[in-house]
């Protein structure tokens, strides 16, 4: 299938400010896109692209005081397929663990694992371990944390979330990661495009989502304690430690957030056909 992403980010600034993005699909996906309309800024102002320590695609630029807008739009294949679950995975001991998945087991700033080791050994001491015991973690987020767009808390910790029961996407991920790396399970942050692929529309306006990863043998695998299973059409962004390592946007000095408008939609058959073949006629005349 082919999936239409994008969006459209308006900012105030009082005065000139430095501004980090991080919207940009991962390398990775990039292999996938059949269209693609780089990241375009109003007014144009320069800009350019680096790579963080975690392989994200990070846009840099200096938006003037005033309105700036950052416009994204693409297209890109996916196998449609929902993911499926692998309930024989086993854990990863510690010693056998690949470097870079260490920094995934510690603390940080959203996943305070010193506050919340004894909750979840107590609570996941006796589960199986591996995959059922990050999905009994999964569990137990979806059920503990009610969903509300309201009650979203740029500081809220995953311990504070565990406390008062409520959050929004970025909640429910920090805590589903801060217990996993609390059962020394490598956990990360990702945020991307999830849209409403094989299931019922949602009404509410789309947004990007967080879900997370965990390092279980052979690799990493996509576990979402928000929405709790199993879904189509991801598309990750970036991902790190937690929601710090990825903001959408941060800007070094005061911003008003004035646009905001998320896409995620599978394309009618007619159209992708349509895309696919401009697409490979764009490929024999560049050959």
């Amino acid at each position: 299938m082919l999936i239409r992403i994008g969006y459209e980010l308006g900012v105030q600034c009082p005065a000139p400010t430095p501004i980090l993005a991080a919207l940009e699909i991962r390398p990775e996906r990039r292999v996938d896109l059949v269209r693609e309309q780089r990241p375009q800024l109003t007014p144009d102002i320069p800009s350019t692209v680096y790579l963080d320590q975690f392989g994200n695609r990070c846009l840099r630029f200096t938006a003037p005081a005033g309105d700036t807008s950052i416009m994204y739009d693409a297209v890109i294949a996916d196998s449609g397929e929902f993911e499926q679950a692998h309930p024989e995975l086993r854990e990863v001991p510690i010693a056998e663990l690949p470097d870079e998945a260490l920094v995934f087991m510690l603390g940080s700033r959203y996943c305070d694992t010193d506050l919340m080791m004894d909750t979840a050994w107590n609570l996941f001491g006796n589960t199986q371990p591996g995959w059922q015991r990050v999905q009994a973690i999964c569990d137990y987020v979806h059920n503990r944390i009610s969903f509300g767009y309201s009650y979203a808390r740029s500081t809220r910790t995953a311990g504070q979330g565990h406390e008062e029961r409520v959050g929004v996407c970025r909640d429910f991920a920090h805590l589903a990661i801060t217990l996993c790396r609390c059962m020394n399970i490598p956990a990360r942050y990702v945020n991307g495009f999830l849209g409403d692929i094989g299931i019922p529309r949602d009404p509410a306006p789309m947004d990007f989502s967080a879900w997370m990863e965990v390092y279980l043998e052979g690799g990493w695998y996509t576990f979402d304690a928000r929405h709790n299973r199993p879904r189509a059409g991801r598309v990750v962004v970036a991902y790190g430690r937690d929601a710090t390592d990825v903001p959408l946007i941060h800007t070094f000095g005061p911003h008003i957030l004035t646009t905001f408008k998320v896409w995620a939609d599978e394309l009618a058959p007619e159209e992708a056909r349509r895309i696919l073949a401009e697409s490979d006629m764009r490929e024999r005349e560049a050959a």
